[in-house]
């Protein structure tokens, strides 16, 4: 059976990460047979990283606070988490399934595959987007 996707919830809680009004930094979407629907949100960014389990396949929108001395600013990173046990077929299917979750989050810095605990930390993350956001004026050591 073909995935499907439910586009207006998961546009609900995309939309939830990206306004600056809210406190809501990121949304997961898991399957539930084969659709893909919403799997929560939240504040707490720990909360996230807990869904991630050597069972679970799912995709996350995260809400990153970058930048330096001198700005701060927000970046959003697309995260495909694939568990250790997930079967060799899941781990295919995640890859076009992705394209049906590219639809609705469209707006994101850098996109993560990532099946490794240690991926997962905040500070990994923001060292990334910070090396894909380019220049870095951050007060060096001379």
């Amino acid at each position: 059976m073909a995935t499907r996707i439910d586009k207006e919830a998961c546009r609900d809680a995309y939309n939830l990460v990206r306004d600056d009004n809210s406190d809501i930094c990121w949304a997961a979407f898991k399957y539930d047979g084969s659709t893909i629907v919403p799997a929560g949100h939240g504040t707490d960014y720990e909360e996230f990283k807990s869904q991630c389990t050597d069972d679970a396949r799912l995709f996350g929108f995260v809400r990153i606070t970058t930048g330096d001395a001198m700005s701060k600013r927000v970046k959003f990173t697309l995260i495909t988490w694939i568990g250790e046990n997930i079967s060799g077929l899941q781990r295919a299917k995640i890859s076009t399934d992705k394209t049906l979750v590219k639809d609705i989050v469209q707006n994101f810095a850098k996109e993560f595959m990532i099946s490794d605990p240690r991926e997962l930390e905040e500070d990994y993350l923001r060292n990334e987007l910070k090396k894909a956001g380019g220049a870095n004026y951050d007060a060096q050591a001379e």
